[in-house]
Parts: C-alpha cells; structure tokens; sequence
C-alpha cells in the first residue's frame, strides 16, 4: 500500500507549489457519467460528438475539477485538507488521451488554517485547459496515511 504525507498550515508557505497527472482514458470517461450521472452525448457518443464545435468527443468538465480535487487532497496541502470553495474557468476541452497536469500552488495564507491556492490544469502540449483557485482548510498537524486500495471496479 501506497503511503502520503500532507503539509500542515504552520508549514505552508506562499509560492510552494506541487502538480498531479492523469492520462484521461475511455474508462474515466465511462466510470464519470456513471457515477456523476452526465450523460450528455458529447461525451459519449462519437457521431453526436462530431456534430459539436469540438468535432470529437471530449471529457466532462467537472472530471478536471475532480482532478484538482484529488490534486489538493493527495499533494498539497494533502490529507486532511478540506474543501470551503473553488472557482474553475474552462480555456479549452479535454480530449480522450490527453494527459492533464493540475498545478497547484500556495497563493495566501489566511486566518483560521484557510488557504487560498491557485488550481491550474494544462494538457501534455503545456496549454491552459482549467485556470481556477481554491479555497480550503488546511490540515493543524501532519501527518502521514495510508492510500486505501480500491475496489476493482467493472462498467456493465
């Protein structure tokens, strides 16, 4: 089993950043509409797909938010670190076999163990897919944990 370490509020620092990525595959794509329940055909089926200003199928939108999410979960601050908001500007879609890169970085300190951090995603050519920013609460202490292995999961 795999471990991870955070970093804790008293440890951040403004500027400190860190990066996550995922190749987006047919899977991800299936496993997300079967979970989020967005079934909307431009992500699904081809033909509708190419009728779209995007010409091919494209990922849902909110799988890179769940990237960022697991971006700051998993990275910095990393576990323990909780949600309070995030805002996401959509530059250019994701496609199948992109590999998407999230960067996230430290922008502010805030009172109370709240962050404010910058959640940019870019594709493998380096362009801007996802410009956003973060709010969350940083973990008090650190610590280091135990990624649980998951189930195998099957799409039928």
């Amino acid at each position: 089993m795999a471990t991870i370490s955070n970093t804790p509020y008293s440890a951040l620092e403004v500027g400190q950043k860190a990066s996550f990525e995922k190749t987006i595959g047919e899977r991800d794509i299936q496993l997300f509409a079967a979970m989020s329940g967005d079934r909307n055909p431009v992500h699904l089926d081809a033909e509708f797909a190419r009728g779209t200003l995007f010409k091919e199928r494209i990922a849902h939108g909110m799988l890179s938010g769940a990237l960022i999410s697991a971006a700051v979960a998993c990275t910095l601050p990393g576990p323990g670190t909780i949600y309070l908001g995030q805002t996401m500007r959509f530059a250019r879609p994701v496609k199948i076999g992109d590999t998407i890169t999230v960067h996230v970085e430290i922008l502010e300190k805030l009172p109370k163990n709240r962050v404010r951090v910058g959640t940019n995603v870019s594709n493998q050519n380096g362009e801007l897919v996802v410009e956003g920013e973060a709010e969350v609460l940083a973990p008090r202490r650190a610590e280091t944990v135990e990624l649980k292995e998951l189930p195998p999961i099957s799409i039928g």
